[in-house]
């Protein structure tokens, strides 16, 4: 699989990456099992980045992706974790002290020495503004506890605060079909800074992949039941903010788009991939078979000048309006 820069860091990572948020908490039950063969999946199809964090699953994800790494010396994977959320979320919580706890944990958990990449985590809005922050986190790397950092965003205004710091790596943003903001101003600003972009939540939650009807029904632990208004962290998270009625309806005009040999998944993979500035798309996977489908959307044909065209309008026609003003 192709590999692609990030800028400032000078590492590299798989144009598909794989989220595991699902290997630890919130998309319904995984055993360790079924996780681990989704990791093997994603490695031998070529994946090379693997975006976790210290609260999916109160660390089991790390975990996780720690006890599959070490049986798989042979393997070279990028791992990025995330810091931040399991504090109270206040600025003030932001700070070295902190910073240095939360690592150690980390680091632990995924049995090294150094991180290759640590995110904060979608901390409050000020933290993006604040010089302190980031000197800490220069110091973290300075003690060899990382050796690079980024950001995970939800809105394309803290992207931007983010992306003018000169020791920000890369920054993590929503990116898919219906979502399209990133493109304006974030993904041109990225490159010129030598900055990454690490696409998230790439299906809006599963609903590009076609699979979900209006009459679906998901478990009570899984946030697509439990966080469709914000309830428990930002609603964008939880089909990228869009209404899931409207996203149901949607996603069927999307699918209709898919050329010959293209699932509605991997059309949105693909699309994302083809976006310049994109360093790397993380989907979840569930199953050895989404991870494989997941990754083999890099090695499709680039999408057709229509095909894209046929997206922006399906995005301007029926989604923009509820998702552009707030993100």
């Amino acid at each position: 699989m192709d590999e692609r820069e990030f800028g400032r860091s000078g590492q590299h990572a798989s144009v598909v990456g794989l989220g595991t948020w699902q290997l630890g908490a919130d998309w319904g039950d995984v055993d360790d099992k079924e996780a681990l063969t989704v990791l093997e999946a994603a490695a031998e199809s070529g994946v090379t980045f693997f975006d976790t964090a210290d609260v999916y699953g109160d660390g089991r994800s790390e975990q996780t992706v720690a006890a599959f790494l070490s049986g798989r010396p042979d393997l070279h994977v990028l791992v990025a974790t995330k810091m931040g959320r399991r504090a109270e979320q206040i600025p003030e919580n932001y700070v070295l002290d902190n910073f240095r706890a939360w690592n150690d944990r980390s680091r632990r958990n995924l049995g090294v020495d150094r991180i290759d990449l640590v995110q904060l985590h979608c901390p409050p809005t000020p933290v993006y503004s604040t010089d302190e922050v980031f000197d800490a986190l220069d110091t973290l790397v300075e003690e060899e506890r990382i050796a690079h950092y980024g950001v995970s965003v939800e809105t394309c205004a803290e992207a931007l605060t983010a992306i003018a710091r000169p020791g920000v790596a890369s920054v993590q943003i929503i990116l898919n079909p219906f979502r399209l903001k990133p493109l304006h101003e974030v993904l041109p600003a990225a490159r010129a800074a030598g900055v990454g972009i690490i696409a998230r939540v790439p299906l809006a939650s599963g609903l590009l992949s076609g699979k979900y009807t209006a009459d679906t029904v998901f478990p009570e632990n899984d946030h697509r039941a439990y966080n469709r208004h914000g309830e428990a962290f930002d609603q964008g998270e939880t089909f990228s903010g869009v209404d899931y009625a409207t996203g149901v309806e949607a996603a069927v005009e999307f699918a209709a788009l898919a050329p010959e040999g293209y699932t509605p998944a991997q059309l949105a993979l693909r699309w994302i991939i083809q976006q310049p500035g994109v360093t790397t798309v993380i989907p979840g996977a569930r199953s050895p078979e989404q991870a494989r489908a997941n990754a083999a959307a890099a090695r499709l044909p680039e999408l057709s000048e229509q095909t894209l065209a046929a997206v922006r309008d399906l995005y301007d026609r029926r989604i923009k309006e509820q998702v552009e003003g707030r993100w």
